[in-house]
Formats: C-alpha cells, structure tokens, sequence
C-alpha cells in the first residue's frame, strides 16, 4: 500500500485517499480514520457533529453503500495549522443510483499533520 498522504503535506491527496480508502478499502475502518485525524477529532458537518468514534461508525455504512466514489478537487489551501478546500464528491451507489455533491471544508491541523476539527458545508447537486 502506498504512503497515506498527510493532511498537512498533501491536502487534496488526503480527500482523495481518505474518501477512497472509507468507501472502498480493505482496513478497519478505526485504522483508516486514525491514520488521517488526530484521536480527537471533531468533524462537523452541516451542523451534525462527529467525535473519533462516530466518524468510525460513519465509515461503516458508507463502504456498504458506495460502489465507486470519485473526488475532485477544485481549490486547496494550507497555511500554518489551518486548511480549507472545495471540492464535488461523486458516488455511485450499490443499486445504481449516481450522488453529487458540492463541499467546503475548513479544518485545523494537530501538530502531527493530521486533521484535528473540521467544520464542512455541503451541497447535493441536481441530477
């Protein structure tokens, strides 16, 4: 397996690993999350709030449900501890159905590189 991208060092490389490794990989889904966030990780989201272990639970219905997921990411900024980006994930679901969806992310850094707090406004597109 190659090296997971740090969120610090690489931050459109981790939407797209972290993403593919959640929906489609083979590793525990607690290993997939805690190679990419800090143990005390805040993850909000449209206002629902994720601590380390729902977002690991999050992780389990997402794999069952997503047959093929694609990210692509429009702009990325890091500075200091600080991250941002915007980004459309696109899904294909177990029985076929096809998800897009609009986000921006704004995030803070744990001294290690991975993410620590993120707070995440999404959109689903039409179609």
């Amino acid at each position: 397996m190659p090296t997971a991208p740090v969120p610090a060092d690489d931050f459109a490389g981790y939407l797209r690993a972290y993403t593919a490794e959640v929906t489609s990989g083979d590793d525990d889904p607690a290993a997939v999350v805690d190679r990419y966030h800090a143990p005390d990780i805040q993850w909000v989201s449209d206002g629902t709030a994720l601590d380390r272990d729902r977002l690991v639970a999050h992780v389990r219905p997402a794999r069952h449900n997503a047959r093929s997921v694609r990210v692509d990411v429009h702009d990325v900024v890091v500075s200091g501890d600080r991250v941002a980006a915007r980004y459309t994930l696109r899904a294909t679901l177990r029985k076929g159905r096809e998800l897009a969806m609009d986000a921006q992310l704004f995030g803070t850094l744990a001294a290690d590189g991975r993410l620590r707090r993120v707070d995440q406004i999404t959109r689903t597109l039409p179609g």
